[in-house]
């Protein structure tokens, strides 16, 4: 009897964890959306906005840093902010159609977006690149606000998929 109350309890939580992902998932989709407008808009405001500016540069001179020793250049400290500040720009981001790779028209909507996340936990999601697998744009929820956080430090091409079908009943 015992057993069986306990897998309806742990049944119970697990469908309402999986309900909070589904939540997450739209929520993140939807600032991320915000997020790649601005971007497809050149708005400065709205882009910074969308970023953790900090975490932002902290990821991209640790990538840059290990790209630079790989290629045996060993520079103390890394990239300077200024630098790194230059790398983050709307201009840095091409946003093109997953099929024809061409430049996107108008701003990918919320559903679209969702296609191509990950959601790690509450407060991050990731957008990861179509049929690869890793993640282009890593985005964590900050005083309610999804920011991005990590984004690759070369060859920044983001892939929308096209918009979902609707299903008809």
């Amino acid at each position: 009897m015992l057993g069986k109350g306990l897998t309806a309890a742990l049944s119970a939580l697990a469908f309402v964890l999986g309900g909070c992902g589904v939540d997450v998932r739209a929520d993140a989709a939807n600032g991320v959306a915000k997020f790649l407008d601005a971007v497809r808009r050149g708005d400065q405001p709205a882009f910074e906005a969308a970023l953790d500016r900090p975490a932002l540069r902290s990821d991209l001179r640790d990538q840059l840093t290990a790209l630079g020793r790989a290629n045996g250049v060993d520079v103390n400290g890394g990239p300077s902010d200024f630098a790194l500040d230059r790398m983050i720009t709307p201009e840095a981001f091409r946003l093109v159609e997953a099929r024809t790779g061409q430049a996107l028209p108008i701003a990918p909507t919320a559903a679209q977006v969702a296609l191509s996340m990950a959601v790690r936990d509450p407060n991050h999601a990731c957008v990861q690149d179509p049929g690869k697998g890793r993640c282009l744009l890593s985005f964590a929820k900050e005083n309610g606000v999804w920011r991005l956080v990590g984004m690759p430090a070369t060859d920044l091409k983001i892939e929308v998929l096209p918009e979902p079908s609707k299903k008809r009943p």
